[in-house]
């Protein structure tokens, strides 16, 4: 069984950083498009960040500057720095990927959420 598991959510000061990591384990055969989504209270969930498998990115203008994605394509692992929080930054923060198992159909998966808090 394929799945995603994130980790590296918590408490946080504004300024300041965290980063989020998300693991993808089983069976793969390779993870093409890995991104982070966020929801926010009251709110839709939206894309911060993606990263194709060659490097590109792309990012929600909110934290272009602040926001790093990147990806470890050896490990099935991708990470979003966070630096400089601001207090509407706070959600819970998701990984999705689309994973091609080595038997079986092409996959987009989600983790089961991190929460990140930005407060004084």
């Amino acid at each position: 069984q394929v799945q995603l598991v994130e980790s590296g959510g918590g408490l946080v000061q504004p300024g300041g950083s965290l980063r989020l990591s998300c693991a993808a384990s089983g069976s793969i055969l390779r993870i093409d498009d890995m991104g982070w989504h966020r929801q926010a209270p009251g709110k839709e969930r939206e894309l911060v960040a993606a990263i194709t498998p060659g490097g590109t990115t792309n990012y929600v203008d909110s934290v272009k500057g602040r926001f790093a994605i990147s990806r470890d394509n050896a490990k099935n692992i991708v990470y979003l720095q966070m630096n400089s929080l601001k207090p509407e930054d706070t959600a819970v923060y998701y990984c999705k990927a689309a994973v091609v198992p080595k038997i079986g159909r092409s996959l987009e998966l989600w983790g089961q959420g991190t929460l990140v808090t930005v407060s004084s």
